[in-house]
């Protein structure tokens, strides 16, 4: 089974893919894995998404975030049909390091 693998500098960029790959492509979450680029707990090189400040009356910015490495978004697919569709999810999230397993 083919597997497609990609780096991203937030935790937000990371999930949007996924979700942009169940919601719009139909792959399974079964099929979609999330981890660090190493073994340290990370949300990214970047802050995102909540690690930001907020509006107010939101409170300020966290600065607890484990800015701590990259997130790894790995996808196996069931047909080659599947491909573009996985590439194009991770190109339109700015993924770095786009490979085939």
């Amino acid at each position: 089974m083919p597997s497609f693998t990609a780096k991203f500098d937030t935790r937000r960029e990371a999930e949007m893919t996924v979700e942009r790959l169940v919601q719009e492509h139909g792959i399974e979450r079964t099929d979609i894995f999330i981890t660090t680029e190493d073994s340290r707990n990370s949300a990214g090189v970047d802050e995102a998404g909540s690690d930001t400040k907020g509006a107010e009356p939101t409170p300020g910015s966290r600065e607890d975030a484990e800015l701590e490495g990259r997130i790894v978004v790995s996808v196996d697919i069931q047909d080659a049909d599947r491909a573009a569709d996985v590439k194009a999810a991770f190109a339109e999230f700015d993924a770095d390091e786009v490979a085939k397993a």
